[in-house]
């Protein structure tokens, strides 16, 4: 009978080890005509290799999804084996691990020839990390990006001449070194936060920010943004959009000639740099902090769901995000647009050298 039993067990690991060599090569099963279903697939296999890759921390297992032949393969091949280091460095920072990244994949459109196919889609990215002293308290969050991917037929199976998406992690790419031990000290010395107590309209403000995160949504909202309101990422970016949406529609602050939205939006509403100014002269917010991460990090623990980050670069606001939470040791989250964010660590994609951070406390 323990014969039997091992060479059922060999048959398994035998399995088992065929299924993940031939995972790494994801197009042979897929045909040279590529019809919608295939599309799909083609595209789902290409995601999980890559969020495999990224968990784990080996960029070499997604080399062969390019063809690094061609200039506009090899840097979109490059791009992602920066994506790859820098999650792995700022979990370091973190003291967290990744333990499982998946994507739920929309395609809006698609089109082919014989050699030739061109693939529009949107990415929901789902991260699942815990810290290492505490295994046992798992965190999620989500990421949307839009892509703009380019294959071709090489006889054999498709593989990504180029590849376009707004990169959440690309003002971090440069992988300057982070102050890892004493950020991390910093950050595996809190506590889990209590926000019960939270007033009606910091809540609305985040159940808002939560139903439209767009890409980083739901199926169920079908990962939309309000219609209600126009959708900026084409003419500059809709971070501050969102943001004033979130005040407006949830935490109900009246619009007024300064902070308004009309058949457009004012300044204030639209622009990061302007909603930041606005909420600070206006008495709406007051500042908790100013200055690079190491310079702000241990206030960012004050910081409540509703409250405002604003993110610096090359001296100027590049960005705003909503506070809506806080993870399993109390680290700040937040929702955004360009690119979509849900329940996303505040620093996560803004870790170069020279960025810095203003936190607002909002008066609701």
């Amino acid at each position: 009978m323990n014969k039997i039993y091992k060479t059922i067990l060999l048959i398994i690991i035998i399995f088992f080890c065929f299924f993940l060599n031939q995972s790494q090569t994801v197009y042979t099963s897929i045909s040279k005509d590529l019809d919608e279903d295939e599309i799909s697939t083609l595209v789902f296999n290409i995601f999980t290799v890559r969020n495999q890759a990224m968990c784990k921390g080996d960029a070499n297992t997604i080399k062969e999804l390019y063809n690094t032949n061609l200039r506009n393969g090899l840097w979109a091949y490059l791009h992602e084996e920066k994506r790859v280091k820098y999650i792995q460095n700022w979990s370091a920072k973190q003291g967290v691990e990744f333990k499982d990244i998946k994507s739920d994949i929309k395609i809006n459109w698609f089109k082919k020839n014989d050699q030739v196919a061109t693939v529009n889609l949107l990415a929901s990215t789902e991260y699942k990390y815990v810290y290492l002293d505490r295994p046992e308290e798992e965190n999620i969050m989500r990421i949307g990006t839009y892509h703009d991917i380019r294959f071709e037929n090489n006889d054999e199976y498709w593989i990504i001449t180029r590849e376009w998406y707004n990169d959440p992690f690309a003002d971090s790419l440069d992988l300057e070194n982070l102050n890892i031990e004493e950020h991390k000290d910093v950050i595996l010395s809190n506590e889990k936060r209590d926000f019960s107590d939270l007033n009606q309209k910091r809540i609305g403000v985040v159940a808002y920010a939560d139903k439209y995160c767009g890409a980083a949504g739901s199926r169920e909202n079908d990962f939309s943004y309000n219609k209600k309101y126009k959708n900026y990422n084409s003419l500059g970016g809709d971070c501050a959009n969102f943001v004033s949406q979130a005040l407006y529609e949830g935490g109900k602050f009246q619009k007024n000639s300064s902070w308004t939205y009309g058949k457009d939006g004012s300044r204030a509403w639209l622009k990061a740099q302007g909603l930041k100014d606005y909420m600070l002269n206006s008495g709406r917010a007051s500042l908790l902090a100013y200055g690079t991460y190491d310079q702000v990090l241990e206030v960012s623990y004050k910081l409540l769901p509703g409250d405002l980050v604003f993110y610096v670069k090359k001296g100027k606001v590049a960005h705003s995000a909503i506070v809506t939470g806080a993870d399993s040791r109390g680290y700040s989250l937040v929702n955004c647009h360009n690119t979509d964010r849900y329940r996303v660590p505040w620093d996560l994609g803004w870790s170069n050298k020279g960025i810095k951070f203003y936190l607002l406390r909002v008066h609701y």
